[in-house]
């Protein structure tokens, strides 16, 4: 098993990343939001009155990945060197992705999770008003590169392909 980094002691703590090389790091995560068929409605016929909920999600997964460590209590504040979000309405529901790149001494794990946990909650937060029986669902680490622990690439969820990941463009 391995060791608790964030524990010495019993007790919580930021762990010391200052003896670690500055690599090019980078994640990708997705989230999946279930539509009820009237905020599928809503969404389709553009008729939101609070506005486009997908641009709106693009733009606060984006700014949701730049914030990550001052929502999640141990993660270190490392500089996001690119990040793309994409939102798209999907058969199964509205599919979140998002990339996220560093180039530091820790991973960007947390920031591309962040970022599409923020965008799927601005859906529902832009769609509430249509359903209240709208669900987040999925969210996932995809995959991972650089740093000591190597690469990562999640199994298979049975899923859309990512946006722009499945030779279209």
């Amino acid at each position: 098993m391995p060791e608790l980094t964030h524990f010495r002691d019993g007790l919580p703590r930021m762990v010391d990343v200052s003896g670690k090389v500055a690599t090019v790091r980078e994640a990708t995560a997705e989230a999946w939001v279930r539509l009820p068929p009237e905020a599928r409605s809503a969404l389709e016929a553009g008729t939101n009155p609070k506005g486009d909920p997908l641009t709106v999600a693009r733009l606060a997964g984006l700014a949701g990945c730049k914030r990550t460590a001052d929502l999640v209590t141990l993660c270190h504040p490392i500089p996001v060197s690119g990040a793309d979000v994409r939102v798209t309405l999907e058969e199964a529901g509205v599919y979140v992705w998002a990339q996220v790149r560093t180039t530091a001494p820790t991973g960007v794990e947390m920031e591309a999770l962040t970022a599409v946990t923020v965008a799927a909650l601005n859906v529902y937060d832009m769609l509430k008003a249509a359903s209240k029986a709208i669900e987040v669902t999925g969210v996932r680490l995809l995959g991972k590169s650089g740093g000591k622990s190597g690469d990562y690439v999640a199994p298979p969820s049975g899923g859309v392909a990512a946006p722009g990941t499945s030779g279209e463009g």
